[in-house]
């Protein structure tokens, strides 16, 4: 018999009992619900089956602090899918994107303080995100253009062709501007989707929360396909190295250049000095070793497979 994993049953629970809230105080048609609990039942067969294959029987505390974020999510994900049927409280609906993005800054910290750092953590967290922001793609779409759907649905895309092109799902390395992007998602179609600016600068935030995101995924895409299996390349072969945060490629030592003998430049006869002995350059040290890790090893979101 299975065993039943009861962060993700809690985490279930819990979603429910905040539909039943907002259908108590703002109201909530079946269409919200049912989005809402759908929601809910996938995120915890899907971390229920994560829990399964990593070996874990529990949460960690970051998982925790993830989990509280899906459950907001779901709220958002019910409010913007009732919307199409009946006005939505939008100061609500912002809320509760702005606190699940606030929370995106604890998680990824509460694991390195607590030592809890894990590849089903950083992938939970990648997945809420995402799903996040396609949700408030979704949301401002009718009103700013369904261009808007694009920013949510460029992940997906890419893991999609992921599946079809192989090397789309090489090694990438690290990359702070990437973690960056993702999150400026998150913050501008939040401001969009509170109204608080006029119509053309609404327009400008999307625009710019778009161009950041085709950007940062043109350059990984570029980078990969420089890459990609079969590609000849320059560089010596290299030794990857298993850590947490998946495999680190070590580049090769280079030997530095033996000592130069000195040079004797003669100069000219003036008071009959002898010739000026220059000593020879120091030698230079080899490269630092250079590291790289894969995308999917990172513990913030990147919105990376």
């Amino acid at each position: 018999m299975p065993t039943v994993r009861s962060g993700p049953v809690i985490g279930l629970s819990a979603q429910l009992v905040v539909l039943a809230a907002l259908a108590a105080t703002v109201g909530l048609g079946p269409a919200g619900w049912l989005a809402g609990a759908g929601y809910a039942a996938l995120t915890c067969l899907a971390l229920s089956r994560g829990l399964h294959l990593a070996g874990a029987s529990r949460l960690g505390p970051a998982d925790r602090v993830t989990l509280t974020r899906a459950v907001l999510v779901g709220a958002v994900t019910a409010l913007v899918v009732d919307s199409f049927g009946r006005p939505t409280p939008v100061g609500l609906l912002v809320a509760l994107s702005a606190v699940a993005l606030l929370l995106d800054a604890v998680d990824g910290r509460v694991a390195r303080r607590t030592g809890t750092v894990s590849a089903l953590g950083a992938r939970f967290d990648m997945e809420v995100d995402a799903f996040l922001i396609l949700v408030l793609s979704v949301h401002v779409a009718p009103a700013a253009g369904s261009w808007v759907l694009a920013i949510g649905a460029m992940r997906y895309v890419f893991v999609a062709a992921s599946a079809v092109l192989p090397w789309l799902s090489g090694s990438l390395p690290p990359r702070y501007w990437r973690k960056v992007v993702a999150a400026a998602q998150g913050v501008l179609l939040a401001v969009a989707a509170a109204r608080v600016l006029p119509e053309p600068w609404t327009t400008v935030v999307l625009v710019a929360a778009l161009a950041l995101l085709v950007e940062s995924f043109g350059r990984d895409v570029a980078w990969l396909w420089r890459r990609r299996p079969g590609t000849p390349t320059v560089t010596a072969p290299i030794a990857a190295e298993p850590t947490l945060a998946g495999p680190i490629a070590v580049a090769p030592t280079v030997a530095a250049p033996a000592p130069a003998a000195p040079v004797a430049l003669p100069l000219l006869p003036l008071g009959g000095h002898a010739p000026l002995v220059v000593p020879p350059l120091l030698p230079v040290p080899g490269p630092v070793p250079a590291l790289a890790a894969r995308s999917g090893g990172t513990v913030h979101s990147d919105w990376r497979p």
